[in-house]
């Protein structure tokens, strides 16, 4: 019988220099691809795995205010 994961740790950090110029308006966890942001992605794929899952968000200060924004507590 597979493990239940009840902890994720997704790691965001970084300044995104590689994704300039688009990295100047928004984090890179933020850009989004086709319809979603990058980060809802991952976490829309490690939700299923458990009914209580705690996810850690490890990101820079300058993109964790965005980041709550985006954030919608069920």
């Amino acid at each position: 019988m597979p493990t239940k994961v009840t902890k994720a740790v997704i790691a965001a950090a970084g300044l995104g220099t590689r994704f300039l110029p688009m990295t100047k308006a928004m984090p890179k966890e933020m850009l989004a691809i086709i319809d979603k942001p990058i980060i809802q992605y991952v976490v829309e794929e490690a939700v299923p795995t458990s009914e209580r899952l705690k996810i850690t968000l490890i990101t820079s200060t300058s993109s964790r205010a965005n980041c709550a924004k985006m954030a919608k507590p069920n």
